[in-house]
């Protein structure tokens, strides 16, 4: 299954989450991919779009492969892949570099992407999580993890496509996880896509600008942590 391009991924995702929008959910994205999915599954639910800002933690010799994930709140959710720190031989000092660097271009996104912005409340709500792909799933699983801490309601896992040993993983974790297509050869996220350019901040900015400019869906806008 491929998509032409994150719009056009967001337009099927949602298809799949219709019976959601019922339960007036909160949409999460994953920037900074995720936020153009994202952005297409809250305009057909009719939720809000916020954000859980999550950094893979890249090996130091292999940055594509992940050994953790840190999610900016307050304290950060740290996730680490020990089987893979172990296999690298990572040390705690050099996990920590790698920890406190993400952690900073985590922080520096929120002030560029949030600003001023009182995130809502998740306590209490559905919340649909949602990335343009999963691929070993720690990202996902931190970002699950830093959700829970808000008292959601339910927590939905939202993706494209991922591999079935990270989705069967999270629906560890997860109320619930829904994936369009589930290759077991995986291999990149990119494959999965006709058009899969960065995304820049000016582009999630933006996205977030138009979204709220629609008007509040929902009024009660009190801070959360995860978002």
């Amino acid at each position: 299954m491929r998509f032409r391009n994150r719009s056009d991924a967001g337009k099927q995702l949602a298809n799949a989450l219709l019976g959601f929008r019922d339960v007036s959910p909160i949409v999460l994205a994953l920037p900074r991919g995720g936020v153009p999915v994202a952005a297409e599954v809250a305009k057909r639910l009719h939720a809000p779009l916020e954000l859980v800002i999550v950094r893979k933690l890249g090996l130091p010799q292999q940055p594509e492969l992940a050994m953790g994930a840190v999610v900016d709140t307050s304290p950060p959710v740290v996730l680490m892949n020990d089987a893979v720190i172990a296999a690298a031989g990572v040390s705690s000092a050099a996990f920590s570099e790698v920890r406190d660097r993400e952690l900073a271009e985590a922080r520096r996104r929120r002030v560029r992407y949030v600003g001023q912005h009182r995130p809502l409340d998740t306590r209490g709500r559905t919340v649909i999580v949602v990335d343009d792909g999963i691929a070993t799933g720690a990202t996902m699983r931190a970002a699950v993890q830093a959700v829970r801490t808000t008292a959601p309601r339910r927590i939905i896992v939202a993706a494209p496509v991922g591999p079935p040993d990270a989705i069967t993983q999270l629906r560890r974790e997860a109320d619930d996880v829904i994936c369009l297509s589930a290759p077991a050869d995986l291999g990149a996220i990119q494959f999965y896509y006709e058009m899969f350019d960065q995304v820049t901040d000016r582009e999630v900015t933006m996205i977030l600008r138009q979204l709220r400019s629609r008007g509040p869906a929902d009024s009660s806008g009190s801070p959360a942590s995860a978002s």
